[in-house]
């Protein structure tokens, strides 16, 4: 049996054995949950509202395409660290993507779509079509 020596003081190890279980595990572990964000649709008389909560992102992160009356919103974020020591180099990356897709009802208006992203909130407006808006409060005549 061989025996190795071990250098650095116990206090020490553990100290940074758990601030790498802190920094990797429980937060890798909110990063991965927040990566597929929520989504709201609402509609109104005029359009449907979508909005995707995305905060820590810029608009610049985001991609939105439309094919076949399919929007399809993603992203992709990349990171990368280097840490050096006398003892060692340790050099970290990080990628997480996410991509959802949602089929438009045949009543949005393809050409007037926009999108703003204020404050963590991607929001897309999704206008109707003038001969889909229905008037709510009608009279129905009797035959």
């Amino acid at each position: 049996m061989n025996l190795i020596r071990f250098n650095q003081h116990p206090a020490n190890f553990l100290s940074e054995l758990m601030e790498d279980l802190d920094k990797n595990f429980f937060t890798r572990q909110q990063e991965n949950r927040g990566m597929m964000p929520s989504v709201n649709i609402r509609e109104t008389e005029e359009s449907f509202m979508l909005d995707m909560a995305a905060p820590g992102l810029k608009k610049e992160d985001f991609k939105i395409n439309l094919d076949n009356n399919v929007l399809t919103i993603s992203s992709e974020l990349k990171t990368e660290s280097e840490e050096k020591n006398e003892r060692f180099v340790r050099k970290e990356f990080y990628f997480n993507a996410f991509s959802r897709s949602f089929t438009l009802p045949k009543t949005v208006d393809l050409e007037k779509i926009k999108a703003d992203y204020t404050d963590g909130i991607l929001s897309i407006a999704l206008p109707k079509r003038e001969d889909a808006k229905i008037a709510i409060n009608r009279e129905i005549a009797i035959s």
